[in-house]
């Protein structure tokens, strides 16, 4: 199941929000200072102190527009960027109306001469006017930090849509492996109970119970592991071992099997029954369909960190390209050796001068999640 829960938790975080006000009223706070140093307005220590409490009154101001955005994060973007341009002009009007009782209500004598207080007094027009024209300027502040905001809310989204769509091809590489695991138990099990079913029918008693212990523990240690997890190569080997067991019993006379794995590479990983098609096709193809005795070797080589295996056969029979290129065969290996390595997992196959098939698996050595 995919976990949802980051959907819950759109747009952009608090603490990223807090950082980016703090940010943008920090900037425009210390351009401000310059600029009235670089005048030379009087009162500096009154007008730095007095341009704080409205950088303050600003951060919180911007905090509520914030979370007012947050409130149109899952509507579509036309509809929060009307909302994010929209919903600054009160807050921009509402900072006009902060910044000019500070400077010019709450004891404007401190900053002004007289003369300016006589001017600033004259009418309402001019008070009117004043927080009008220091509205349109904070208006396109805090516009550019709501468009900072929905830059910022993209991003996030763009981010969690990319997690997500991570999720999804994990979990559906997961399911195609577990798809690919599965599908070799079920056509193992068909043709062995077939066999079991002829050795009955035969009165093959013992054979017919040979047969069924070593298919109970085939299956004892196939089906405990995890599909999606990689199996030491040599537990690998002991499943062939165990299938070829169940084989022995079919073709008594006909079939000898060699395993040529040196030491050192039996704790390299594999997929789980990569090789099971393999020897299952040199059964069919190579052993079944000939009545001459016939060798199946399953060797293993390691090479510039790659980890070489072959399965090989000297039957006189070879499977055509509809039997090795579909179904459960050596397409189920190759696709099991893309979805798990990618360009790094091969297969190779084709038949074989001296006669009979080979099948070459190549896949990275790794000693580690097995």
């Amino acid at each position: 199941m995919i976990n949802n829960s980051e959907d819950g938790d759109r747009g952009v975080s608090p603490a990223i929000a807090l950082y980016s006000i703090l940010g943008f009223w920090l900037f425009y706070t210390a351009l401000i200072s310059l600029r009235a140093a670089v005048i030379g307005f009087d009162a500096q220590g009154e007008l730095a102190a007095r341009r704080m409490v409205v950088a303050i009154i600003g951060i919180i101001v911007t905090w509520i527009l914030y979370l007012a955005l947050r409130r149109f994060d899952t509507r579509p973007l036309l509809v929060r960027i009307v909302a994010a341009f929209s919903l600054a002009a009160p807050f921009a009007l509402a900072m006009a109306v902060a910044n000019y009782y500070m400077f010019n209500v709450y004891d404007p004598v401190t900053l002004f001469s007289d003369a300016e207080m006589q001017k600033q007094a004259s009418g309402n027009d001019y008070i009117i006017i004043g927080i009008l024209e220091d509205a349109i300027s904070r208006y396109f502040f805090l516009s550019a930090w709501a468009g900072l905001y929905l830059a910022l809310s993209y991003a996030s989204e763009a981010h969690r849509t990319e997690r997500r769509a991570a999720r999804l091809e994990r979990a559906a590489q997961q399911a195609e492996l577990r798809s690919l695991r599965y599908q070799v138990n079920p056509h193992f099990l068909f043709n062995t109970l077939n066999s079991l079913s002829s050795l009955v029918m035969k009165d093959r008693r013992d054979e017919a119970e040979q047969m069924i212990m070593s298919l109970s523990n085939f299956y004892r240690t196939s089906l405990t592991g995890d599909p999606l997890e990689d199996m030491p190569l040599a537990e690998e080997v002991h499943l062939q071992k165990l299938y070829l067991d169940i084989e022995a019993v079919r073709f008594p006379e006909r079939l000898t099997t060699v395993i040529d794995v040196p030491d050192s590479l039996m704790s390299a990983c594999v997929p789980g029954l990569i090789l099971q098609p393999l020897v299952e096709n040199a059964i069919k193809y190579g052993v079944s369909r000939t009545s001459s005795p016939v060798t199946i070797v399953i060797r293993a080589r390691g090479e510039e960190g790659m980890l070489h295996l072959t399965v090989t056969d000297n039957g006189d029979k070879q499977p055509s390209a509809s039997d090795g290129g579909s179904g459960i065969g050596l397409a189920n290996v190759r696709d099991r050796l893309a979805a798990r390595f990618g360009d790094m997992g091969q297969i190779a196959y084709g038949p074989r001068e001296q006669g009979g098939f080979s099948v070459r698996l190549s896949l990275p050595i790794t000693r580690r999640g097995c």
